[in-house]
């Protein structure tokens, strides 16, 4: 099984990205012989500007580019628009091999004296001070910025800077250190000139036209001395801090076909994908990690094997009650072990919404396996796990309402709305907080009002009603059968140790999945807040994989332990044992945020906490309705096995 599923991985990582629904465009040149639906005008997209140092983004018309208000903005999905991106027509367009130097886009004119004109300026120079970086589209590819870095490599970033900014004492900010000539103190040096390289792929013998495997670009800044006819000369643009009267900046572009023979369109990601830091962290040492947890997982289920096999022989081979009496452990509670839980109803709600995610989590990596919600596919994922989390309110309500139903609850009604509407109200509520701080910001991640309606639709309309469905039979069903009766009046639980103890055990519990997680973790966090790329689905899944076998061993262990120390109040435990990984997912966000990331501001710093907290929650629900479900498993197969008379 594991050989299978890490061949299944391996096969994802090579084979993965143009599976389903992505299909190749062919261009060819104006005026020729066409080939039947092949395009001969190139167009380009961009998309909404961000930084490493907010959290955030703008439109792209935020910052007064050059804009193309003639054509209608193309479609966005729900997952796209939870994201923030906004891709709108440029007025950069081109013809299929047709090089052009130095064309003029438009000229952009402020007045320092005017208000309107004086904020559209502060406000590109706070983009150049906060390093925001476009993202231009070409054929659903990215177009790259490719410089060297250390030790000969070559870095393909999908994004440029819009500018740069060079101190009163002369020290050159982020891309200003690539050129010598912004020497200038206390100015804004503007990118307003681009150079874009279309890289192609000739495909003759099919007589399909040509396919883009290929867009780079490389900013630079140019004085322009001459406004009717640009030429790309003199020294670079830049703007004084304190500048005032008028201020121009003319926005120029040069193109440039290059046919690539080794570069298909299938593979055509690759040269982004292979730049990207994921892979400077060397594959092996991720297996290596995925190995050392498998050995523990190996050894905490060889160790829990071995010692019930021999309890349970002993306990099968005592013949009278005075045997019974002498012996002590998990069978003296025996009439206890499942005795309503404190709070069971929470805990039924808990449950409920841990299992939605559970299954939510599982299909949408399993399509991100196979393809379906690669990068070229942009807002497939959010998109998936939103109509997935939508769709099984049905399993939601069941779990809640069969577990309430075996812990003696009969508030039904109560039950089945706060499990439609506890957890994911909280969720909710967080995000509407951060949304109302969006749209204070004028970001572009602030949700539009009729996309919030049409949650506020999904949630009550469809998710709302499966889970009373769900719930309905849930209650309808007969309720769990116990192998053990639970006695009337509780046992007293004798003094524990440290060890033993809630808290203690709890801690350690979230230790070993949290292990096998961080290296993972680390990638995420810098695709959600470094604006990277996240594309290794395959080691995500065995990585969840492992999270499920380790969360449940981990806690099935304790449970163990603490079943023999004569403490039966398993249930929050088991629940809280392997939620606990929760918290130190927080504890490394946090860590995250002030060692790694360089936010300024007090808007950008609530955001990042307050989506970090809807995160954990998320993350909680799902790691401790394993756990429960693991340590349910345990207790009801240990009590099964062993005669209890």
């Amino acid at each position: 099984m594991l050989l299978w599923l890490l061949g299944a991985t391996l096969l994802a990582q090579v084979a993965g990205f143009y599976l389903p629904g992505l299909a190749p465009v062919s261009f060819c040149e104006p005026g020729k012989d066409q080939v039947p639906d092949c395009k001969s005008t190139i167009e380009l997209f961009v998309n909404r500007l961000d930084s490493v140092e907010s959290v955030l983004p703008y439109e792209y018309t935020a910052f007064d580019f050059c804009s193309e208000k003639k054509m209608k903005r193309p479609s966005e999905n729900l997952g796209q628009v939870l994201f923030g991106e906004r891709i709108e027509p440029s007025p950069y367009k081109f013809d299929f091999k047709k090089n052009a130097e130095c064309q003029a886009v438009c000229m952009k004119t402020y007045n320092t004296n005017n208000p309107s004109d004086k904020a559209k300026l502060d406000f590109l120079k706070k983009g150049m001070l906060l390093n925001y970086q476009h993202h231009w589209i070409v054929d659903n590819m990215p177009v790259t910025w490719c410089y060297d870095v250390e030790d000969g490599q070559k870095f393909c970033n999908p994004g440029f800077p819009i500018g740069c900014y060079v101190t009163e004492g002369g020290r050159p900010k982020d891309a200003c250190v690539v050129n010598s000539n912004f020497n200038e103190k206390d100015a804004f040096y503007i990118f307003n000139h681009v150079d874009i390289t279309i890289h192609y792929h000739v495909v003759e013998h099919e007589q399909l036209g040509a396919r883009l495997v290929a867009a780079k670009i490389e900013p630079k800044s140019y004085e322009n001395p001459s406004d009717d006819s640009p030429d790309c000369s003199g020294g670079p643009k830049f703007l004084k801090n304190k500048h005032t009267g008028v201020f121009k900046i003319p926005y120029t572009y040069s193109v440039n076909f290059v046919e690539d023979k080794n570069i298909r369109w299938a593979s055509r990601w690759d040269y982004i994908l292979e730049s990207m830091p994921h892979t400077n962290i060397q594959w092996f040492s991720i297996m290596n990690s995925l190995v050392i947890v498998l050995f523990l997982s190996g050894m905490v289920a060889m160790i829990m094997l071995r010692t019930l096999h021999k309890d349970i022989a002993r306990y099968n081979q005592m013949d009278s009650v005075e045997d019974a009496q002498e012996e002590f452990g998990w069978k003296l509670v025996h009439g206890d072990v499942f005795r309503p839980p404190r709070k069971g109803m929470l805990l039924s709600v808990f449950l409920g919404s841990g299992t939605q995610i559970f299954i939510m989590t599982f299909v949408t990596l399993f399509f991100a396996c196979l393809g379906f919600l690669s990068p070229a596919n942009r807002g497939a994922l959010m998109t998936c796990a939103v109509v997935l989390w939508v769709l099984l309110g049905t399993p939601a309500g069941y779990v809640a309402a069969r577990l309430y139903k075996s812990f003696g609850g009969e508030k039904w009604k109560t039950n089945v709305l706060l499990t439609a509407f506890l957890c994911p109200g909280v969720v909710f509520a967080d995000f509407f907080v951060m949304n109302l701080i969006l749209w204070g910001e004028g970001s572009s991640a602030a949700m539009p009002f009729g996309t919030l309606v049409a949650i506020l639709a999904l949630w009550f309309c469809i998710s709302v009603p499966l889970t009373f469905i769900g719930a309905y039979f849930g209650f309808k069903k007969v309720g769990i059968e116990h192998p053990v009766r639970t006695n009337q009046i509780p046992r007293q639980i004798p003094d524990q140790s440290f060890y033993t103890k809630p808290f203690p055990g709890i801690v350690m519990g979230g230790i070993l999945p949290f292990g096998c997680i961080f290296i993972q973790l680390f990638f995420i966090l810098n695709s959600i807040w470094s604006h990277q790329m996240y594309y290794m689905f395959g080691f995500l899944f065995l990585v969840f994989i492992i999270l499920v076998i380790t969360c449940s061993e981990a806690t099935i262990l304790l449970c163990y332990f603490h079943l023999c120390a004569e403490d039966y109040h398993w249930q929050w435990r088991s629940f809280l044992t392997s939620g606990f990984t929760a918290v130190y997912f927080l504890v490394y966000a946090i860590h995250y945020f002030f060692s790694k990331l360089q936010i300024t501001g007090l808007a950008s710093t609530i955001l990042y906490f307050g989506y970090t907290m809807i995160m954990a929650l998320i993350f909680f629900l799902f790691t401790g309705t394993i756990g429960f479900f693991a340590c349910f498993w345990f207790v009801t197969k240990i009590y099964s096995v062993v005669k209890v008379d």
